[in-house]
């Protein structure tokens, strides 16, 4: 049984999901995916893991380095969870660029080489913005990327964690 619940940041509306192991889902409303993360007959409710998963939000986004995650329980294919793992391993202030997780998930399969863009598309399905921080990726020349909350967001999750990044006046031209 998954159950849902909202949780009102300084950044939007975030639907938050969790099943008996842990969150399953946490977007923002409205963002790319957000439609197809749910499983029908969800219901609304509180649970231990949402509660957890709140407590999360609101130390981070008071400006807090946390210690703990809730409990997670994402679901993807294994190239995805690879990804969304090494995605746990970024440090809070930190970002990294997709060719560098490319590398490290080709060094771990013992592979010479992995596509950059691959890890791309496995980071914009991550179903759990924020706590697995795909906020923290950048392009290869440290430039902004997208990201499936809207930059607007990445940027404000960045500068909580003083990582200041400014778009080019044309990105929203």
């Amino acid at each position: 049984m998954t159950s849902v619940q909202y949780y009102d940041s300084p950044l939007g509306r975030i639907r938050m999901a969790a099943d008996e192991i842990g969150l399953t889902v946490l977007c923002f409303e409205g963002a790319k995916y957000d439609a197809d993360r749910l499983p029908a007959g969800c219901l609304e409710q509180e649970t231990e893991i949402l509660s957890v998963g709140k407590r999360w939000l609101d130390l981070y986004f008071s400006g807090q380095k946390l210690d703990f995650l809730p409990p997670l329980h994402p679901k993807g294919s294994a190239f995805q969870m690879s990804v969304w793992d090494m995605l746990l391993e970024i440090p809070y202030g930190e970002t990294v660029s997709y060719g560098e997780i490319a590398r490290k998930i080709a060094e771990k399969r013992g592979l010479s080489r992995m596509s950059a863009q691959a890890v791309g598309g496995a980071v914009g399905r991550n179903p759990i913005a924020i706590i697995i921080p795909c906020h923290r990726i950048v392009g290869a020349d440290g430039s902004m990327t997208g990201y499936a909350g809207g930059l607007d967001k990445k940027i404000k999750l960045l500068e909580l964690e003083r990582i200041v990044y400014e778009l080019p006046a044309e990105t929203f031209a």
